[in-house]
């Protein structure tokens, strides 16, 4: 509380207020006539001269009274009395509602407030009623605006004096207060006790709507704006809002283009973190949703929920051309290019083109030579995730490719279909030359080279 950092501050001023009063007193004692004080002429005289003594010490600054135990000086005998209870730890003024003990009567005056509920000091702003005057001085400073305690540091100013103590340990880098736990440092207590809360699970603050629980009433506040739609954080470019300021923080990126994360695999770089730990299972494999149905797994929630979909046979959006159906729309508009031909993603390299965006990127490698996707046992390479999927076959021995006429078994489809030929006698690359015909591509490449050497002997 700003009051109990101020405490110590505002205890300084209770020495300078008590001389204030003696000197007060001493000058009012001047007043007093010889009649009333029934003192003969050479007394009065001898109280007049030690009064005037006593008034000069306020002005020449002296301080005659010095305390044996720390050699602080002080400017009134009764001072020193006072102040020599921080020694013995005496407190002779008790409270006889709680016992609470304290070294000086005012004191006590003051705690007693506290049972019977009096603030005479009140504020002509607001009407808040304080129990000491000084409490009142304070607080004034939050309807004037005053701020009289300025860091030497920043320039940064604050209302009390506490403040800017706790504040000076941003530059000191002062953390006096350490968990017992783990020893993190911290500058506050309050800090610290919020911070003790991660050890002991404590979540004193509750959510009215979720009955969500948290350890800070400023998380649980953040988090009201999700059931309250308010959101306070907008983008000065483009006017979009959001309900956090990390919201409002990664947005920024979509206008600087800053993508500080990067994948360390490929070099991809990405606006979130959260991003690129999605993207590094392209590199390591995982795939962390399963289902429960049929055990396929996915690398991303978003398609478990779609996979989920066919067992329940929720596929709402339909083709109007063939009629088949589609669990997302961007499927259902991915599907539609089939029917109208068209391929608008075209690689400014060789000029081919494409139906999908991320046909276009994967076709890209080829010019770039990119190849992300490396096989853990050996180091080699590959610009296609399928080419390292059949490459892995290799270290495996897996051919899941059969043939049903003879058995033989290969690691890809592509040489299944190749082999097939055999036992149909299809020969689908046929000679422009000579007219023959050969079941692989790579043969008729062979074949070529004869016509070219026959060329080349009858130009000699």
């Amino acid at each position: 509380m700003a009051m109990n950092e101020e405490s110590q501050e505002l205890n300084e001023t209770d020495e300078k207020d008590q001389n204030a009063k003696q000197h007060d007193f001493k000058t009012e004692e001047k007043s007093i006539s010889c009649s009333q004080t029934k003192k003969t002429p050479s007394q009065a005289q001898k109280t007049q001269t030690t009064n005037l003594n006593s008034n000069m010490i306020i002005h020449t600054g002296e301080k005659p009274f010095t305390c044996p135990q720390c050699g602080k000086n002080f400017t009134w005998k009764g001072s020193l009395e006072t102040h020599m209870r921080t020694h013995t730890g005496e407190k002779p003024f008790v409270c006889d509602q709680c016992g609470k003990s304290f070294t000086q009567k005012k004191y006590l005056t003051v705690h007693m407030r506290i049972h019977t509920g009096e603030s005479p000091f009140t504020c002509p702003q607001c009407g808040n009623g304080f129990t000491q005057k000084k409490y009142l001085t304070v607080h004034m400073r939050i309807h004037t605006g005053e701020k009289p305690f300025t860091c030497p540091q920043c320039g940064k100013n604050f209302t009390w004096k506490g403040k800017l103590k706790t504040h000076m340990r941003v530059h000191t880098g002062e953390k006096p207060f350490t968990c017992p736990q783990c020893g993190n440092g911290f500058t506050q207590k309050k800090y610290l006790a919020v911070h003790m809360r991660i050890h002991t699970g404590e979540k004193p603050f509750t959510c009215p709507q979720c009955g969500k629980n948290f350890t800070c009433k400023g998380k649980l506040k953040t988090h009201m704006r999700v059931h309250t739609g308010e959101k306070p954080f907008t983008c000065k470019l483009c006017g979009k809002s959001f309900s956090f300021n990390n919201g409002l923080k990664v947005h920024m990126r979509t206008h600087t283009g800053e993508k500080p994360f990067v994948c360390d695999q490929c070099g991809k770089s990405f606006t979130q973190k959260n991003c690129l730990n999605t993207h590094m299972r392209i590199h390591t494999g995982e795939r962390p949703y399963t289902c429960k149905l049929c055990g396929k797994s996915f690398s991303l929630n978003n398609g478990l929920k779609v996979h989920m979909m066919n067992h329940t046979e929720k596929k709402p959006l339909m083709c109007p051309q063939c009629g088949k159906s589609f669990t997302q729309k961007h499927c259902l508009n991915t599907h539609m290019i089939i029917h109208t031909g068209e391929k608008p993603y075209i690689c400014p390299q060789c000029g081919k083109s494409f139906r999908y965006k991320g046909s276009l990127k994967i076709h890209i490698r080829i010019h770039t030579g990119e190849k992300p996707f490396t096989c853990k046992l050996c180091g080699k390479s590959f610009s296609f995730n399928n080419g390292l999927k059949v490459h892995m076959r290799t270290h495996t021995g897996e051919k899941p490719s059969v043939c049903d006429q003879c058995g033989k078994s290969f690691t890809e489809n592509k040489l299944l279909n190749a082999h097939m030929r055999i036992h149909t006698g299809e020969s689908p690359f046929t000679c422009k030359l000579c007219g023959k015909g050969f079941t692989r591509k790579e043969n008729l490449k062979n074949h070529m080279k004869i016509h070219s050497r026959q060329k080349n002997v009858n130009c000699h």
